[in-house]
């Protein structure tokens, strides 16, 4: 599963940094990411990152928001700087992972997400 954690309310101009962490029986995690979703909006992605380190952002958040990931701890994290009102959204972490079966092999690719947590951002 995905625990995330390290949101809150923070002013405008403001940083926060979100991590995510993966647990259980895993055999590899692919692609990690972050999504966020908006009062009466759709959830759209934020950033993602491969095992390799190629990251991928949504033009909003470009320049202002870091993705990195730490293999060994499973963990993924968000560095959000230069905040915006518009970036108040609850967040959630997604990760591509295969799981470890019950003989110890590699099972199918699933998709993982978080449980979300909440940021805010104060004008």
């Amino acid at each position: 599963q995905l625990q995330a954690s390290g949101g809150g309310l923070v002013q405008a101009g403001g940083s926060l940094r979100l991590s995510c962490a993966a647990s259980g029986s895993i055999f590899s995690i692919n692609v990690m990411g972050w999504y966020r979703q908006a009062p009466g909006k759709q959830r759209v992605l934020v950033a993602t990152i491969t095992r390799g380190g190629t990251t991928n952002y949504a033009d909003s958040v470009k320049g202002r928001f870091t993705i990195s990931r730490d293999n060994v701890k499973k963990t993924v994290y968000l560095q959000m700087n230069s905040l915006k009102p518009e970036d108040t959204a609850v967040y959630y972490c997604n990760a591509d992972i295969f799981p470890l079966g019950p003989n110890g092999l590699p099972q199918v690719k699933s998709d993982y997400w978080g449980q979300g947590t909440q940021v805010t951002v104060s004008s």
